[in-house]
């Protein structure tokens, strides 16, 4: 017997689910090294972990709370990711979403009930035409996307630093880097003793099963899913590669753009330091859809568990007295498992039998006729 790998045509959705958790799971048994490693006892340690943030209301409000971004941000890399455009430029676009909102704040007073809409409108217009650039960059002269995603989010970064410390710079600050206070008629509802901020939370919700909707019972999302799945037969069936990945570009960075707006009208009330606002919320949220798989309802599920881990990163950080970054190791090692574990949903491991070896008397015998006659 020997062992052959095969290529599978789809694999299981049992396997893909079973691969996924194993990965989350080893993550959280490194935290638990990580741990005793520190002297602690890792039981007692993970048991302070769950305590503080699953079973106390602040601690799962705070979980809620960092799960939000999460949740936009993710469920617009599945729509990316589901058509092989690598955006890792979502935490460019929460900043670019957190300006343009802002800009809506700041300088459209007087728009009543309709101030909130606005915000979110501006920042999805906002960070989806920041988006668009890297997209046209790929469609049109085949750069590779990866590097100047990457790249605007270090333009993103500075561009808010400029603001707030330039012509944005609020006109009674003193001693520090922020805006004026937005008015009250722009802040987001938040449920009491919480910071969680309903109507992003709501949100993010029907935008990850509106893109479920869109991938699989509309043109763009049949164009979008042919697109990833076989690019060869996605120019023979007519698929127009520039539109689609524009329009799949501007709708990714604007889900990852609402996010901003929510982070500065739902929690800061200001555009502040953009590692404020965006606390590596667009990297976690590569990972995020990378364990969705592909489908954005599942970010339903994934963001709220990355953003438990983020929340974590808080009680290790306070009442363990351990660095902050373990919550970093645990994030790195999930995606280094997943990205390991891609040969075994690509390929199935099949047993063969060896062929049996010549016998050497057979040699130089002449083979018998097909008819079996002389």
């Amino acid at each position: 017997m020997r062992l052959r790998w095969v290529r599978r045509d789809a694999p299981p959705p049992l396997l893909t689910f079973g691969v996924s958790a194993a990965s989350f799971l080893l993550a959280l048994g490194a935290a638990l090294v990580a741990f005793a490693a520190y002297g602690l006892d890792p039981w007692e340690a993970g048991a302070t972990v769950v305590r503080r943030t699953l079973l106390d209301g602040r601690g799962l409000g705070e979980v809620v709370r960092r799960s939000i971004p999460l949740l936009l941000t993710g469920a617009g890399l599945v729509l990316a990711l589901r058509a092989r455009f690598w955006n890792i430029g979502a935490e460019g676009q929460i900043l670019a979403g957190a300006v343009a909102a802002s800009a809506v704040a700041l300088f459209a007073p007087g728009l009543g009930v309709m101030a909130v809409p606005a915000l979110f409108a501006a920042a999805f217009v906002g960070a989806a035409l920041y988006g668009l650039v890297p997209a046209l960059l790929k469609a049109r002269l085949g750069v590779n996307e990866i590097i100047t995603t990457l790249m605007f989010n270090y333009v993103a970064l500075y561009a808010v630093r400029w603001l707030i410390n330039g012509p944005w710079r609020g006109k009674s600050v003193t001693g520090f880097s922020y805006s004026d206070r937005f008015p009250r008629e722009t802040y987001l509802s938040v449920l009491d003793g919480t910071r969680v901020h309903v109507p992003t939370l709501v949100l993010g919700i029907v935008l990850a099963l509106g893109l479920t909707w869109l991938l699989r019972y509309t043109r763009l999302g049949f164009s979008i899913r042919l697109l990833g799945e076989a690019p060869d037969a996605a120019r023979y069936a007519g698929v127009r590669l520039l539109p689609t990945t524009l329009a799949l570009a501007a709708l990714s960075a604007g889900a990852a753009g609402m996010a901003g707006a929510g982070e500065v009208a739902g929690i800061h009330h200001r555009l502040i330091e953009p590692t404020s606002i965006s606390m590596g919320f667009g990297y976690t949220a590569i990972l995020v859809a990378l364990l969705a798989r592909g489908h954005a309802w599942a970010t339903l599920i994934t963001a709220p568990l990355l953003g438990w881990v983020l929340a974590a990163g808080d009680v290790v950080k306070v009442s363990l007295q351990l660095p902050f970054q373990l919550t970093d190791v645990m994030t790195g090692l999930t995606l280094l498992l997943l990205v390991a574990s891609e040969p075994l949903l690509t390929y199935r491991p099949m047993f063969a039998r060896r062929p049996p070896p010549p016998d050497p008397g057979q040699a130089g015998r002449p083979a018998p006729s097909a008819s079996g006659g002389e």
